[in-house]
């Protein structure tokens, strides 16, 4: 229990629990500051034994921040406990890592406070980070008829109906203030009397539930709880989760099992009934989180199916030529071995979308299915439809991960499509510019920036960096929709924190993913991940290209390639009947050379060495190549040739090969070749 305030106190204390978010936690400080401009405050950071870095720079970068590093994982509410014993407001603010606060949060807030006495604790409107509205940040209690509606789903068929939408409160407008039950843990502000009177947060929860506890606890002591719509923040939901070991959903369901034990235990039959539907949602949501992966699974089981179908098929010209008996094993069998396989590599967990794990597998897998078939002769009816399926079945597999990659429809595994996602650029000072820069430096993003959105019209039309002004943040509404925008991108150095939220809140029907890019130019925050924006370093612990498995299937993929386009279409190139000169032309001239070796589809231009020296290290940390990194063979195209109309530094064209070098991959090439396709049908 706190004591009394001494005459200095601030008139807010503000206090976040952190753990391993450290960029969030940075966006977060840096909002806050600006929210307590002319303020009398004090912010108080618990961090929760963070190895990501998070204390060295609080400490670094925030020196007025009042920092407590915990040896151990306190959990949410014992380590918002800590920070409540140290604050010293009349009120106190209990805030996520992963918000950004508009400059006029926090003293709309007070303001509220101060002309309503009865008031104990409120909330503002909180926005997901594509701009929609987040429906935990107003809540009721789960009362039997609200508990049942959420769980079964009644509120979400009929969200704007009061018998149905109670929980959480959805037949009301987002846009008007009103009493509420409860309000997010993410946003918490309380009267210090309130917070004297009932206590801090209940430490028998380790995370979820302790803010509907404390609400309960506040209303049930005679204070008003409040939900304040005139204010909004971002909250950036579930990112401490992502980075612990926490099983989040089974810590979520036990929250509300004692919860319900704790408060609503006076009625044997009403408990009984709630902790049953608590357990049977528990259940859905992990069996829900076992069977994702199944779906994926399943589409390789169809393909797989159907390339057994298409083998029958090209090789005996009709279908149903096999014995009836014999169809429930050839449809089941290969299938679930390929599975197994595809399992195997971490292709259903880690690696989901991994072009060249799927054709490895793939092709073992039917390796194993020859042999089978070999010793199983009742069913070696045809070793023709067994190879042709095989060979349907390892084009089928990767190519559908491969198109969603290509449309830039995953995000898995840290590096994106090649393509690049159709991006505005919302500023057009020097950091602006700069973040440009960074972004086409940073090849892995995927970031395809189409312009420059400017804050006023008087630029609109003009030219900035080689890029249009397209527009400005009055009609980014429309610009988003003419040029079929996917990305958006603020630098906070040119808009204020309102206007960002603004802008979002006037386009969140626009299925748009936005993203923040702090002062710092160092990363790029947004929809719950952080890219970082800092230079490749020179020297990488692992470069894929120098792997044997990935120069084998690389070279393999040549000669296939080559080959098929030698004998389709270099005639017609070679003999004038396609326009030479051309890029397209040139490129199948060189074909020849691919097929002999001397030179690759994809690699580093032939003025750039194959080679660069240095000193290179293999997984385990062990010099390698004798202090040289291998880039490849000079390629028909790849990502420096991409850069046609651009002009590149040496350090940036340094920066695309050594990217190049350490993400080499089948399905990497590929995208390059499409790209450069692309670009040559365009300029045709």
């Amino acid at each position: 229990m706190a004591g009394k305030r001494p005459q200095s106190a601030p008139l807010l204390s503000i206090i976040i629990v952190n753990y391993n978010v450290r960029d969030f936690l940075h966006h977060a400080l840096v909002s806050l500051q600006k929210a307590m401009k002319g303020m009398k405050g004090e912010i108080i950071v618990v961090d929760n034994a963070s190895d990501d870095g998070s204390i060295e720079m609080v400490r670094r970068r925030f020196p007025a921040v009042q920092l407590v590093a915990s040896k151990s994982n306190l959990g949410f509410a014992k380590a918002n406990n800590v920070g409540l014993k140290r604050a010293r407001g009349k009120y106190i603010l209990l805030i996520n890592p992963d918000t950004l606060v508009q400059e006029d949060t926090l003293r709309v807030m007070l303001r509220f406070f101060e002309e309503n006495h009865d008031v104990g604790l409120a909330g503002c409107k909180i926005l997901n980070p594509d701009g929609t509205f987040q429906l935990a940040c107003r809540r009721s209690f789960p009362r039997p008829w609200a508990a049942f509606t959420k769980m079964v789903g009644l509120s979400a068929l009929f969200p704007n109906s009061r018998l149905f939408g109670r929980y959480n409160l959805t037949y009301l407008s987002p846009d008007e203030t009103y009493e509420i039950d409860a309000v997010s843990g993410s946003f918490m502000m309380v009267r210090r009397a309130a917070y004297e009177q009932v206590g801090g947060l209940d430490e028998d929860f380790f995370m979820y539930g302790e803010d509907l506890d404390w609400c309960y606890r506040i209303q049930r002591a005679g204070w008003k709880n409040y939900y304040v719509h005139s204010t909004q923040i971002i909250h950036y939901k579930g990112e401490s989760t992502k980075r612990s070991d926490l099983n989040e959903i089974r810590t979520f369901y036990q929250a509300m099992h004692l919860f319900v034990q704790k408060h609503l235990s006076s009625s044997l039959m009403l408990a009984f009934l709630i902790r049953c539907a608590i357990t049977v949602s528990s259940r859905l949501a992990i069996v829900k989180a076992f069977l994702r992966p199944l779906g994926i699974a399943i589409v390789d089981i169809i393909l797989v199916d159907l390339s057994v179908v298409l083998a029958e098929w090209i090789w005996f010209g009709t279908f149903s030529r096999l014995p009836v008996h014999a169809y429930p094993i050839i449809y089941t069998v290969p299938a679930l071995i390929v599975v197994g396989g595809m399992f195997w590599a971490g292709v259903y967990t880690h690696r989901r979308m991994s072009v060249s794990r799927s054709i490895v597998a793939t092709a073992l897998s039917y390796v194993f299915i020859s042999a089978l078939v070999f010793f199983f002769k009742d069913y070696g009816f045809s070793r023709g439809v067994t190879i042709i399926s095989g060979m349907l079945s390892t084009v089928f597999l990767p190519s559908w991960r491969l198109s969603l990659r290509v449309m830039g429809r995953s995000s898995t595994e840290g590096r994106r499509s090649i393509l690049g996602r159709r991006t505005l650029i919302v500023g057009t000072d020097k950091s602006a510019q700069e973040l440009l820069r960074r972004l086409r430096n940073r090849v892995s993003d995927g970031y395809d920036v189409l312009g420059f959105i400017d804050i006023n019209r008087k630029r609109v039309g003009g030219e900035l960096a080689g890029l249009s002004i397209v527009g400005s943040t009055d009609n980014i509404g429309k610009v988003i929709q003419d040029l079929r925008v996917s990305d958006v991108i603020f630098s906070t150095q040119t808009l204020s924190y309102s206007d960002i939220l603004s802008v979002i809140g006037r386009t969140r029907e626009q299925a748009v993913d936005f993203h923040l890019v702090p002062n710092t130019l160092e990363v790029i925050i947004g929809k719950g991940s952080v890219d970082s924006l800092n230079e490749l370093p020179l020297v990488q612990i692992t470069y894929d290209i120098e792997k044997s498995t990935h120069r084998t299937l690389k070279r393999f993929f040549d000669v296939v390639v080559s080959f098929l386009l030698l004998i389709s279409i270099y005639p017609f190139v070679y003999f004038r009947r396609i326009t030479p000169g051309t890029s397209r032309s040139q490129f199948i001239l060189r074909l020849p050379a691919v097929l002999s070796g001397k030179r690759s589809l994809v690699g580093p231009p032939e003025t750039f060495p194959q080679v660069i020296e240095g000193t290179t290290h293999d997984s385990t940390g062990s010099p390698g190549h004798g202090g040289a990194l291998y880039l490849g063979k000079p390629g028909l195209t790849g990502l420096i040739q991409l850069q046609r109309n651009r002009t590149l530094s040496d350090q940036e064209r340094e920066q695309y090969n050594l990217y190049y070098a350490k993400n080499q991959s089948l399905a990497l090439d590929v995208e390059i070749l499409l790209k450069a396709m692309l670009q040559s049908r365009h300029q045709a």
